[in-house]
């Protein structure tokens, strides 16, 4: 299934994507109303999706306006530095970074989260704003110290992720945190795809381009810490929550490490793409202060 969240004729609903249409189902009220509480009923609620599916009214998914699926998920996490790739440039345009020996992980907070076809905002506190395709993993199923063998089933489904990144902010905090966490700088979506339509997580190819420029193009398979080890290495340490959002690496081609760097500007279009899910697209806007 490919589950979405969505506005339409004043109301905020869910349903599930049926090609170019979207069945509500949260209309007749069997379903909940957000992704958030469908996820909490764990297997019940895929279930109830599923069945509700065939008589939820449909609408044209041309009509309704795409939200992000999760917005306000209890956890937000991102892993820094998971493909070699992205490494390797990091490290020719910056010859004294250090890659992490474990895995590194920083915070994206929900109030980054954004539709996948909102506007980026463009903050006028920096000029170094940058992009990175990700594989997003949603989390269906409460859990802590889950082993590798096990994390592919308290997976929920998967989504594109945009890391957008104020890099000049980035670099003066030690956590990078503060280059992460601004207002609307993580696009996600369009929907998030169950696990049975994707098969492997870790061969799908992801691409990135700006203004129909390719600057990113990869494989989930050059992941150094696959999905299932980040799951086993996050749950040792904290409980997971449906909904939570695990944001999975990027591979080269981002915008910091280009010589000379190639920033994003107000008025470019990035596109994310990721095989099976599909694309998410923004526009770079300023941001109205």
């Amino acid at each position: 299934m490919k589950l979405a969240s969505f506005a339409w004729g004043g109301r905020r609903s869910i349903g599930v994507v049926l090609g170019d249409e979207i069945a509500d189902i949260a209309a007749s009220g069997a379903c909940p109303s957000t992704m958030e509480a469908l996820l909490d009923l764990g297997a019940a609620g895929m279930a109830a999706a599923r069945t509700d599916v065939e008589t939820a009214p449909r609408l044209k998914l041309a009509d309704v306006h795409l939200r992000a699926p999760v917005t306000r998920p209890s956890k937000y996490l991102a892993i820094a530095a998971n493909y070699q790739s992205h490494i390797d440039e990091v490290k020719a345009a910056n010859p004294d970074y250090a890659p992490p020996v474990h895995q590194r992980w920083f915070t994206k907070l929900p109030n980054a989260i954004n539709g996948p076809y909102d506007p980026i905002p463009m903050p006028p506190e920096t000029s170094e704003l940058d992009y990175e395709v990700e594989l997003a993993i949603v989390i269906g199923t409460r859990c802590r110290r889950v082993s590798v063998a096990d994390a592919p089933s308290i997976v929920a489904g998967y989504a594109i992720h945009n890391d957008v990144s104020v890099r000049d902010w980035q670099k003066r905090s030690p956590t990078i945190m503060l280059g992460k966490a601004w207002d609307g700088h993580g696009p996600l979506g369009p929907w998030i795809v169950t696990p049975d339509e994707i098969g492997d997580p870790h061969a799908l190819a992801l691409s990135c381009s700006v203004n129909g420029e390719v600057r990113q193009r990869g494989s989930t398979a050059e992941m150094i810490n696959n999905c299932w080890d980040q799951i086993a290495y996050l749950s040792t340490v904290m409980t997971l929550e449906p909904g939570d959002v695990i944001a999975t690496g990027t591979p080269f081609g981002t915008a910091g490490s280009m010589k000379p760097p190639r920033w994003l500007k107000v008025g470019d279009i990035v596109r994310c793409e990721i095989e099976k899910i599909g694309f998410i697209e923004a526009t770079v806007e300023a941001e109205a202060v």
